[in-house]
Order: structure tokens, then sequence, then C-alpha cells
């Protein structure tokens, strides 16, 4: 018999009520057993991109629901594309975001990390350590993991004329990706950009004079940087006065809902007479500040057309709002929202406005170069499919990061887990001092900070507790924080001398955003969850 979803019942006072049941079944975890599913949950995210580490690392292809396919070995991107449910695992996905919005590489070796510390952490809590005992360990043991970063960091030299490092390590950024054939030349085409844009004195970086755009089409070596806004359009014109104007071509018409009887012909000829009256005014106007050429954020009438073409004034509609601020940054021109404020002062200047054309097909773009502010740059990546384009500009991406990280702050690691092996002998060391029960969970942290070269020598191919092990002994005897794991087969275990680097800004992020993960997954023990209605 089903049972009764509601219950009458009465009250001392003989008052009636009805007592519902509950519609939905709550399902809880806690205790150890909370735990042990979280940590699981975080090694399976973490197992499925850590053979994607390295410059060996293997790709992952992702298929949206409607489809549309990405294949690609960045870690934010693969976490954020897959579709997690577990609680724990989304915070994996959001640490990722994190270390890309924050430093924008090393995204895949912060999550391969906080996965190696919570299955250590889950060997700890078996033998019996409390996980707020584990959690203060590993506080321990980062600090003196990010202070063994300080030591060993070696400060890089850089100029305008002398990019030589920041090249160094926009490669090693990109050694991983699919442009990696190309690796040279978008490496050179990313510092470039950052310095064209850079204020080297303040040590900043404006982002947002760097625009990355694509076109399906030749190949990874037909990539270039142009000084200056490239737009999906087509016109040519020299020594251009630029009007940007994000008012329509259009005759002015009431904000609100409004309806326009017409019951005659004169009435009809009057409205187009109208009309074109303020077509005309508004092209004197555009004529009298001595604007060549007119940018649109909107479209234009077909009359308006025909009217700019008879008074040669060339112009370019539907330019989206990103494009057209970019502009105006470019030209040092203003954002003219009425044709009644557009003046000869507020007009954008270029050298040219020229066409480029692709292949057989009857695509163009615009180019807008020679800029009044040499400062705004635009990226245009060419590839042979969409897939392709999109993972170079995926990888321009860290690539720029890596570089304007290093002109925040010019410190490097050594890569190929160099870095993580040092701070792995200092924090052993330190712990074997410890004399309360934390001493265990450093040793942990410091067997945790093995994954990432143990993940290195194994997407390479080779033995990886073999590497491993020897490049250990020979940091310890050779008192060289410099030697790593060999990927490329270079024969040279100096990650110096094979110019790997990693600025020392987003190697700390990694140990920092890691540890502070686990530590919150550590102190959860109790997982409610209300269910579906039945």
């Amino acid at each position: 018999m089903a049972e009764h979803q509601a219950v009458y019942a009465t009250d001392e006072y003989g008052r009636p009520f009805i007592i519902l049941r509950e519609q939905s079944k709550k399902t809880r975890a806690h205790g150890l057993e909370a735990i042990k599913s979280h940590i699981l949950a975080a090694r399976t995210v973490a197992n499925i991109i850590r053979t994607s580490l390295g410059p060996r690392g293997l790709d992952k292809i992702l298929i949206s629901p409607d489809g549309e396919i990405t294949v690609t070995n960045d870690g934010a991107t693969i976490l954020s594309q897959m579709e997690v449910e577990h609680q724990i695992a989304k915070l994996l996905v959001q640490l990722s975001r994190s270390q890309d919005d924050e430093v924008g590489d090393g995204t895949t070796g912060v999550v391969v990390l906080a996965g190696a510390l919570l299955e250590q952490s889950e060997a700890l809590i078996e033998r019996g350590i409390h996980p707020i005992r584990i959690a203060d360990g590993f506080d321990r043991a980062c600090a003196i993991a990010v202070n063994n970063l300080d030591r060993i960091a070696d400060t890089i030299e850089y100029s305008k004329t002398n990019s030589e490092n920041l090249l160094k390590t926009a490669m090693t950024s990109l050694g991983s990706k699919i442009v990696s054939k190309e690796h040279k030349q978008f490496a050179q085409i990313a510092v470039d950009a950052v310095l064209q844009v850079a204020d080297l004195e303040r040590k900043d970086v404006l982002f947002d004079l760097i625009k990355v755009d694509g076109k399906v089409g030749g190949s990874l070596a037909d990539t270039q940087l142009i000084k200056g806004v490239l737009i999906d359009k087509d016109i040519k014109v020299e020594d251009a006065r630029i009007a940007i104007l994000t008012c329509p071509f259009e005759p002015p018409r009431p904000k609100t809902k409004h309806k326009l009887d017409i019951t005659s012909v004169e009435e009809f000829k009057k409205l187009q007479s109208y009309e074109k009256e303020k077509f005309l005014d508004m092209i004197k106007r555009v004529q009298d500040s001595g604007a060549n050429l007119v940018i649109c954020q909107w479209g234009f009438d077909d009359e308006a057309n025909h009217l700019l073409m008879q008074n040669d004034l060339p112009a370019v509609r539907w330019v989206g709002g990103p494009e057209i601020e970019l502009i105006a940054i470019a030209t040092e021109g203003r954002i003219v929202p009425r044709f009644e404020d557009l003046t000869q002062e507020k007009l954008g200047k270029a050298g040219v406005v020229r066409e480029i054309t692709f292949g057989t097909t009857r695509d163009k773009m615009i180019i807008i170069e020679e800029c009044a502010n040499t400062r705004a740059v635009t990226i245009f990546v060419r590839g042979s499919n969409k897939m392709i384009v999109d993972e170079a500009k995926r990888a321009l991406h860290d690539a720029i990061c890596a570089v304007r990280n290093l002109i925040k702050d010019n410190r490097v690691v050594y890569g190929g887990g160099a870095a993580d092996v040092s701070c792995s002998l200092a924090v052993q060391k330190a712990a074997d001092q410890i004399p309360s029960i934390e001493q265990y969970a450093m040793r942990a942290f410091a067997s945790a900070l093995d994954a990432i070269p143990l993940a290195l020598a194994e997407n390479s191919g080779l033995s990886p507790i073999e590497t491993l092990a020897e490049v250990k002994s020979r940091q310890v005897k050779e008192d060289d924080s410099t030697l790593g794991i060999d990927c490329n087969g270079r024969g040279n275990n100096d990650m110096k001398k094979q110019f790997v680097y990693d600025p020392l800004i987003s190697k700390r992020q990694q140990y920092l955003l890691a540890t502070q993960l686990v530590r919150a997954v550590l102190k959860i023990d109790d997982v409610i969850i209300a269910g579906q209605v039945e």
C-alpha cells in the first residue's frame, strides 16, 4: 500500500490541521565517508587533465551539447567545458578559473597539485590524523615552499630593445600547445604585442588594447601582428580622418511607440522630402567636420547609403561596440553619439585604412594602420580550420599572460619540474625539524609536489619514478635547483641551459591556490543534498 502524503490531526484545543509529508528525499554523507568521496572526485578530475601537462602533454576533444567540437590541452578550457556534477569537482573547475583570471597560465599544474595534495591527505586520514592538523601542516609546508621559490628565483633583464628573455618565457608557455610547430613566430608576436601596449615604468600591461582576431584559411604561419585595428568589413582610404558614430543614419524617431497615418500622396511626398532633408543635413555635418571616412555602430537606411556614395564619403556600418572603442583609442578620436556634436577635434586620425582579401574567397577585412596612438594592436590568427584557430587564440592568451607576468615581476623559476623538486626537498628537510604531528602532513606535501615532475616524465614517455629519483639525487649532490625533467629529450637536465622559464608569480600562485582549496575541502565533514521532488 502506498504511504499517505497527508495526515489529518487536531491540536489540544481541537483545532484541525494537516501534516504533509516532505515531498523530497535528502541524501547525507558525513565524517570520513564525506571526505573520502570528495577526495575521490578531486582525484578523478585531476587524473583527467594530468595527461595534458607539459610539452608532450596530450590534447582532449570536448563535444558540447549542440555538437561543437573543441580540441585543447588548456586546463582551464577543459574543466570549464566539462559538465561536472560533483560539488568538489566544481570547486576544482573554479580553482583553474581563478588561476586563469589571476595569472593566465599554469591552469593544468594547479589542478594536478590540488589533486595530489588531496590524495596524500587520504592516507593521513586513514592513519587517524585529524583533517585540521593535516590542513595546518599543509599551510606550514606551503609557506616554506613559497620562501624556497623566492630563494631560487632568478631575476631576468629585459627592455623594449632586448626582449630575448621574454621570448624564451613565451616559448616555454607555447611549447605544449598546438601551435608548437610555429612557436617561435607566435612567441615573437606575443612579446611584440605586450611590449607595444606595456607601460614599463608602471610595470603595467593594458590587455584591452590587444585584440586577438582569427579567420579560417591559410596556415598558422600566416598569423601576423597588426599595429592597428582590424575589422571585418571592406574599404580603402589614405590619410584617414575618421568620424566614429554611435548614432544611426536614419531620420529621428520618437522614443515611444508611434504610428504614422498617411492618407494622401502629398503627405507621402512631404515625408519623403523631410527624410531626404535630414539625410543631407547629416552628411553635411560629417563633411563640414572634415571627415573622409565614417565608422558607425548601427546600420544605414538605403537612401543614406546612396547619398553617402554620391558625396564620396566611404562608410562602414555595423561595427561592434568593442571594435568601436578600440578604434577610438587607436585613432585618438571621440565616440560621437549625435550628429550635432560632431566637430573636427573629435575625429580620429590614421595614416592608412586598407582592405585585405583572402585567397579565392571574397572575404575582405579592413586594417586601420599608422594610427595616432600606436599602442593598440591586433593579432590576426590564421589556421586551416576553426578548431585550430580557436586553440591558437587560447595559446596566444597564455603566452601574452606569461610575458605580462614577467613585466609585472621579472623573477623566474625554472620549469621541467625543477622548482617543484627543489621545494619538495626544502619541505622534506624542514619536516624533520618539526616536533609536532604536522611533520607527517609536511612530508605528504613534499610527496604531492613530486606529482608535477612525475606527470611530466610520464607524459614524455620516460620512466617516471626512475627519472624523478635521478633528478632529486642530482639536485641534492650538486646543490643545483635548475635541474629538472628533460621532456624534449635534449640529453641535458639543466633547465636554465634549455631556457625553460616559469614566471615566479605563476608558480607561487599555484602553490597558494591549491593549498587554500585543499584546506577548504578537508574542513568539510558533512554533505546534505536536498533531493529531487518525488
